[in-house]
Parts: structure tokens; sequence; C-alpha cells
């Protein structure tokens, strides 16, 4: 395992995910959240960079909900990239059993990509990830090296607050048992200036925000303003 890998993945999440990867792909797994929000990342997405006949990269696919989606929604090549491989194996058999054919998966670190083939993809996609690795701004800097000039990198995260901290975690965690305890750590949060901050630093250009938010009455999440807990960024490579 090279340095960069060794620095900037974390064991245990790694470990986490992988022993809950035969779930990706169950809607009332512990990844519900997640299949829920997928159609509203996928049109925000989509909007912003249309991503019909696009060669894109899913930095942190997990068991492949989003990369699969891109896939099927007419990208022309998807190429989803994590380091664990219990998570991948659980991606490739689905994309098989449903015949995705413009749609790969690779156990590699996003940094290794970025060395390997800077500029190589349209539209890169980096979503809730950021606050599960030790260094964030690794992984931004990597997935602008790896964006063609004039694409467009998405991010999601979590904001770092005491509204994100109550909801996120203890009220999704430990009172409506939406997630399993200990799914996020709150110092690992970050703020939209500080993933703004980073992507500038790293040669991006920030073009839009938008605030991801979850009613517990009727059970529903939606885009708007509300940045609190939930947000994307969308950002361009001049």
């Amino acid at each position: 395992m090279n340095a960069t890998l060794e620095r900037n993945a974390d064991p245990a999440e790694l470990a986490k995910f992988g022993d809950a990867a035969h779930r990706w792909w169950d809607p009332e797994s512990e990844f519900k959240p997640l299949h829920q929000i997928n159609p509203l990342r996928l049109a925000w997405i989509d909007r912003i960079c249309p991503l019909k006949g696009l060669n894109v990269l899913d930095v942190g696919c997990g068991g492949g909900l989003l990369a699969e989606a891109m896939a099927r929604h007419g990208a022309g090549q998807v190429l989803g990239i994590d380091l664990s491989p219990k998570a991948l194996g659980v991606a490739e058999l689905h994309a098989m059993e449903a015949e995705v054919m413009n749609l790969r998966y690779r156990e590699v670190a996003v940094e290794q990509l970025a060395a390997e083939a800077p500029a190589s993809f349209d539209a890169v996609t980096c979503l809730e990830m950021l606050e599960h690795v030790p260094d964030p701004s690794s992984v931004v800097r990597a997935c602008a090296q790896l964006v063609k000039p004039g694409g467009f990198v998405f991010f999601s995260t979590l904001n770092r607050n005491t509204k994100a901290w109550l909801l996120a975690v203890v009220g999704a965690e430990y009172l409506l048992n939406m997630l399993p305890r200990g799914t996020h750590h709150y110092e690992r949060f970050i703020k939209p200036s500080e993933l703004a901050g980073a992507a500038r630093a790293a040669g991006l250009v920030p073009v839009e925000m938008s605030g991801l938010s979850y009613q517990p009455l009727t059970q529903r999440y939606s885009l708007g303003s509300d940045a609190d807990v939930n947000y994307l960024l969308a950002c361009r490579r001049p």
C-alpha cells in the first residue's frame, strides 16, 4: 500500500462499510437514506452538467448507487472507485445482473488515479465521502486534477455546527435510528466555507451550492437553500 493511500484512508471506516456491503442495494437497510436522496442528487448533477455521453468518475462509490444511476441516465462511461473491496464486489455484481454495460469499478485511491490519469474525466462526483477520510483536502485536490478543463466536480458532505450535530448524529443515529450509531464523527464535518476554500486552493471555481433537508413527519428529503446540515457543492475547473 502506497503512502498516499495509507495516509488518507481510515481502516475503521473501510471495515464498517465493508461489513455492511451486502445491504447496499436494500432500500430498507441502513442505506435507505442514500436510496431516498439518490434521485435528487442525480437530477441536481444532471441539471448543472448534463451527463449524456460524458466520461464520469464517481469517487468513493461504495456499492454503486450513484455510479449505476449515472450510467443508466445516459453517461457515456462511468468509473466508480473505492477502497472497500467488499462494496466494490457488490457494485460489480449488481451492475452485471442489471446488464449496465457502460459502467466499471476499480479499487484505487483517488490520489493514485489522479497521478495516473490527470484531466481524464468530463465530470467527477464525490458524495458523502469527504467526512469519512482523514484528509478531505487531499481528495478535493485529486478530484480537481482528474477533471478536464471546463469540466465539473460535485461534492456533498455535512456541515459542522450544533444543528448538524443534533440532526445528523443525535437525531439520525440515536433517536430516529435512521443510521447505525457511529456512522458519522462530528469532528470530521466540514463547513461550506472550508470546502469552498479547499476547492479554490485546488484550482476549482465553486458555482452552486444546495442544501439537502429531511422532514421527519413526511419522511422526505428535498433540495433547497438550507445548507445547515447536508449540502452539495458544484465546482468547475476553468
